[in-house]
């Protein structure tokens, strides 16, 4: 975020590594923390009155939806973002910048709290430790903002779970304007629940002079106090929640690997009582994400039952594509028909190795009752082969 893009030291070189890509596998139950340490705030009714605010206040507008339409899907909080999903969040951006967000936004008290980071950009003068923990899924990321107390901070806070621990960087902030705050890094530490101490972050701050020191325009902040919109001194911007979405919530489970199947049924429980038609198969390109089943040893059982690789939805037509190896692909088209309200009878019978122009045919059939248990133009939820549950995400609506 803007305090981490000007902070240019490289954390613990094996911290990464050892959090992300070898975590306990049972151990972890990861809920992101609501709390903060406890202020004393300088004008309580005004923040009462805020509170009162925020619940008689819409979540999101129809202009904030569309900016977090075109977030869900971009993993790694923009890191692989694709030019057309870059695109469209700029656009999104730009539209809400335009709008009538809250005036002089770093004198309300919406700006106070706990803001989780859902996407960032990342020009070439992201610091190590932005790129390092940001990109990461796994990871939680927070920026806290409290103005109103007699020690006016911001602070970013990585959070690899609820059983490891935190880090925090803090930045001692005062408002110059209306958008704008200035911070100067003064302190930071890993909070570990193992350890009953802080380490200290290896940064020496009054050091660093000028590169400790930085601002944050705060460009939007809406009316609900959900949702806002930032750049930063080195040119980042940045989309922050305090509410998010129940899509964002779905992902965020199966990007932690936590509470999937839980997180899928409060969902479907959601968009059932809001849902005014039948869901309907789409068409585009669709990315498996995530199933309930684990995968066999069998590359080709599990890319013939559609445990892997992207379904590809045209003309009545369903087609399963995995990559093997670079140049070799397993491909396998089918037909479907619906069959119910929800449900679709599909019959894979095509299957063949592909390399370049050449493809050698397989002997398989595939035949299967998909029910479409959730359905829009980004997410699906469905049962498929073996009643697995399925989460695919629309890389692409099929029409080029």
């Amino acid at each position: 975020m803007a305090l981490i893009e000007n902070l240019n030291l490289w954390p613990p070189s094996n911290l990464q590594r050892n959090l992300a890509l070898n975590p306990p596998p049972k151990l972890f139950n990861f809920k992101p923390s609501a709390t903060h340490s406890i202020r004393k705030p300088l004008h309580t009714c005004r923040c009462s009155l805020v509170n009162e605010q925020q619940q008689q206040q819409a979540p999101f507008t129809d202009q904030e939806k569309q900016l977090i339409d075109a977030l869900i899907g971009i993993q790694g909080r923009g890191k692989s973002a694709s030019p057309q999903q870059l695109n469209d969040v700029e656009r999104a951006v730009q539209v809400l910048e335009g709008q009538d967000g809250v005036g002089d936004p770093t004198s309300s008290g919406l700006i106070e709290g706990r803001w989780q980071l859902m996407f960032t950009t990342r020009p070439g003068t992201a610091s190590p430790i932005q790129r390092t923990f940001v990109g990461v899924d796994f990871f939680s990321v927070f920026q806290e903002v409290y103005l109103r107390t007699n020690d006016p901070r911001v602070s970013n806070i990585v959070k690899f779970s609820d059983w490891i621990g935190e880090l925090k960087v803090e930045a001692a902030a005062s408002i110059k304007d209306g958008k704008r705050i200035l911070f100067q890094f003064d302190r930071a530490a890993f909070s570990f629940k193992f350890l009953p101490f802080k380490v200290p972050y290896p940064v020496p701050f009054r050091l660093l002079g000028d590169e400790a020191k930085g601002w944050l325009d705060t460009t939007y902040l809406s009316h609900s106090g959900n949702l806002r919109i930032s750049r930063g001194n080195k040119g980042t911007t940045f989309v922050l929640q305090k509410k998010t979405d129940p899509r964002q919530r779905l992902l965020a489970a199966i990007s932690t690997g936590t509470g999937v199947e839980e997180a899928i049924d409060e969902f479907i429980s959601l968009s059932k009582s809001v849902a005014k038609d039948e869901p309907v198969l789409l068409e585009g390109e669709w990315q498996m994400i995530w199933s309930s089943q684990v995968e066999t040893d069998s590359w080709l059982e599990n890319a013939g039952n559609g445990l892997m690789g992207s379904q590809i939805v045209k003309n009545e037509q369903m087609k399963f594509l995995v990559s093997i190896v670079p140049g070799i692909r397993f491909s396998m088209i089918g037909k479907f028909v619906k069959s119910g309200t929800k449900t679709y009878d599909v019959t894979m019978n095509d299957a063949a190795l592909i390399g370049g122009p050449f493809g050698y045919p397989l002997e398989m059939e595939t035949k299967i009752n998909m029910e479409l248990l959730y359905n829009d133009d980004k997410i699906r939820i469905s049962k498929g082969y073996n009643n697995i549950l399925f989460v695919h995400l629309r890389a692409s609506d099929g029409s080029k």
